[in-house]
């Protein structure tokens, strides 16, 4: 591959089989996903099958493992006041949650199960994110809009999982107050969703 090509990696999105199913459901939340559906320009099929792929993913796993909704202006207001000392114990904190969150959800703990969960998290909690391959170089793109102490701690959050599976290779990253870009040498056949 050319390493000036820059390719996104996305979920895989070979050919599945696929079944027909009847649901009987009640008319208002049948009519409340037509809306949404028109709303996003999809058909409610497709609707339908990215709620139930949501689900699956995330949703079944957030009681399982004690996650709760939280509103963005909270973790807005709250990151303005974090400190490197406070960005520290929240890190050391949340590592084992994180092991514990990928074991539980992918049944096994590897880069690979780590980055996919991360991204599942991001995807459920409406965040953008974007993983991006040019050549060996892999950029991982996070959107969070939350300021610039959410960027220097998932700066940092990410540094210490690559560093816990890669110890000898060097993320770089690059910030704002609502994006990271973290790129790390993964060489070019990483591809996260196939463990």
């Amino acid at each position: 591959m050319d390493s000036n090509t820059i390719k996104s990696q996305q979920h895989p999105t070979k050919k599945e089989k696929t079944r027909s199913v009847t649901y009987r459901l009640p008319v208002k939340l049948v009519e409340e996903i037509e809306a949404e559906a028109m709303n996003r320009n999809i058909s409610h099929n497709v609707m339908a099958r990215q709620i139930l792929e949501k689900y699956i993913r995330w949703d079944r796993f957030t009681e399982k493992i004690g996650i709760i909704p939280v509103p963005k202006k909270i973790l807005d207001i709250l990151g303005t006041e974090m400190s490197s000392k406070d960005i520290n114990e929240i890190i050391n904190v949340i590592k084992p949650v994180i092991k514990d969150t990928v074991l539980f959800i992918k049944g096994g703990y590897d880069l690979k199960r780590c980055i996919e969960t991360l991204e599942d998290y991001m995807r459920a909690s409406g965040m953008k994110s974007d993983h991006r391959i040019e050549g060996a170089s892999h950029h991982f793109v996070i959107q969070h809009e939350l300021g610039s102490n959410w960027s220097r701690f998932t700066e940092q959050l990410l540094g210490e999982i690559f560093h816990e599976f890669l110890p000898d290779t060097r993320m770089k990253s690059q910030t704002t107050e609502s994006t990271v870009v973290a790129t790390i040498k993964l060489g070019e056949d990483f591809m996260e969703h196939d463990y």
